[in-house]
This record gives C-alpha cells, sequence and structure tokens, in this order.
C-alpha cells in the first residue's frame, strides 16, 4: 500500500510539473486545457479500475500476476487511445456536426452511470473475449506470469493473456466516453493525447490504491456521471455559447471534491444481518 501510494503521488506530480511546462511553453490556455483534460481522464480512468477490479475477482488472477496485466494492458492503451484521438480530432474538424453526436453520447452515458451503479459485470459474455477463446488454443490453469506457453512444439495463450485482452476491451470501451469528454475541452490533439497519456500512465498504482479503499468513495460514480453530462452539454452549446475552460475545470474540479467529501461524510451504510433464534 505505502509503495502504491508513493508511485501514485509520483505519477501525479509529474503530471502537474508537464503542465507547467505546458504553461511556459504554449500559454495560460493550453495548459488550463490540459489541467481540465487531465482531471476528466483521471477521474474517469479511475472509476474503469473497479471494473478492473471485478475482472481479476471473475477470473481468479492471484495478486503477484495482477501487475503484469495491468503494465502490458496500459501500453495497449496508450497505442489504441492515440488512433482513436487522432480519428476523433480529424473527423470533428471535418464533420462539426458529429460534435452533437458525442454531446449526445455523454449524455446518454451520464444516465446510465446514474441508473446502472450496481449492475454485476460479466466479462465471460465479452463476444471478443468468446471468439479468442475459440480461436486461440488456451491452457487451463496459469502458469507463472507467462501470456504463452511451449506445449507440443507450439504456441498456446495461458488465461492470464485472455484478461489482459479483456482489460484492453474494457478501456477501449470506457474511452468511448472519456475520449470525447476531453474534446468537448479541446480539440488539440497534443494536448487531448498527453492528458490521456498521463492519466493512465499511474493506473497500475492507483489500482492497488483502489482495491484497499473503494468502498470509501461510494458516492464518487455519481460524482463522474455529473462530469460527463456536463461534457456533454458543453458540447451541445458549442455554437450557442462556449463554456469557457476554466469554468469547466471548477465544475470538474468541484464536483469531484463534493463527491469525495459526501462520501467521508456519509459513507456507505452496511446491510445487517438480524440474529435469528433457533
Amino acid at each position: 500500500m505505502k509503495e502504491a501510494l508513493g508511485w501514485s503521488a509520483f505519477w501525479i506530480v509529474l503530471a502537474f510539473i508537464f503542465n507547467v511546462g505546458i504553461y511556459y511553453w504554449q500559454g495560460p490556455k493550453p495548459a488550463v486545457e490540459f489541467l481540465t483534460g487531465y482531471l476528466i481522464e483521471l477521474s474517469l480512468s479511475i472509476d474503469n479500475l473497479f471494473v478492473f477490479i471485478v475482472i481479476f475477482a471473475y477470473f481468479k488472477v492471484p495478486r503477484d500476476y495482477q501487475h503484469k496485466v495491468l503494465f502490458w494492458g496500459i501500453v495497449g492503451a496508450q497505442i489504441l487511445r492515440a488512433v482513436f484521438i487522432l480519428a476523433g480530432v480529424n473527423l470533428i474538424e471535418r464533420f462539426h456536426w458529429l460534435i452533437y453526436l458525442f454531446g449526445v453520447f455523454l449524455i446518454i452515458g451520464s444516465a446510465k452511470m446514474f441508473t446502472h451503479k450496481d449492475e454485476d459485470i460479466h466479462p465471460e459474455q465479452n463476444p471478443i473475449f468468446k471468439l479468442c477463446r475459440k480461436v486461440i488454443p488456451t491452457t487451463p490453469n496459469y502458469d507463472g506470469e507467462k501470456f504463452f506457453v511451449r506445449q507440443n512444439n507450439r504456441w498456446i495463450a495461458t488465461p492470464l493473456f485472455l484478461v489482459l485482452v479483456v482489460i484492453d476491451i474494457t478501456d477501449l470501451v470506457f474511452a468511448v466516453d472519456s475520449v470525447p469528454a476531453v474534446l468537448a475541452i479541446t480539440l488539440n490533439s497534443f494536448i487531448v493525447y498527453t492528458s490521456n497519456i498521463f492519466a493512465i500512465l499511474g493506473l497500475r498504482s492507483f489500482y492497488f490504491v483502489l482495491a484497499r479503499v473503494m468502498q470509501l468513495f461510494h458516492y464518487l460514480h455519481y460524482g463522474l456521471a455529473v462530469i460527463l453530462g456536463f461534457v456533454g452539454v458543453k458540447m451541445l452549446l458549442a455554437d450557442l455559447y462556449k463554456i469557457p475552460t476554466g469554468l469547466a475545470l471548477g465544475v470538474v474540479v468541484g464536483t469531484l471534491l463534493i463527491s469525495i467529501f459526501a462520501s467521508l461524510v456519509w459513507p456507505e451504510k452496511k446491510p445487517q444481518l438480524k440474529n435469528l433464534k433457533s
């Protein structure tokens, strides 16, 4: 826990140092855009980690192996998000009306986060996961931290590789929400990509912190839903009224602080079992 907290702090401080560099290199406006995008992406990425916890628990991945899966999952996420961001920026610049589509999509995502908080997650039902199990020969058990093992002169995947596939697919699905949210702040692909990268670089450390304290912040989920809804509205109003980036930053920070404060002041009540007399 101590090591995870230390690395989490390191990545956050590194992001703020980079933010200062943007301020002196490109000016205050891009710096505020980076900070806003970073906080949005970081908060949404933290919400993703709750799903990762469920995935690891479902596949019974030993804690010692989770480090490697998260590391390569983050590498895959950086590549996939680069493609996603470049495509998104180019599409909006060519077809401006797509900004309204993204806005509606974010508002729908916000509504789903409000209403589906306690919905069960079934990683095994993912169609790509099912396809991988049919196409890729897989060993029945884990073999240390190996993704592939050699048997009978051929390479066979281990269940750990399938977990990695599910993790990357899950991150890509969440990117459908988070990337348009940052695009609502700026269309500067450099700012969008770097804010995404810095947010997900520390995910491996954040995961092991959240795995211990995830029950403390039960209202954070609703705060993230509010943020998604806000940036969705910001996109829809883009041509009528351009919400200042500074105001957007204030809304994001304020919502996160309120949701964390509410979680600490009103902790989640655990159901109590009544004593039954025989």
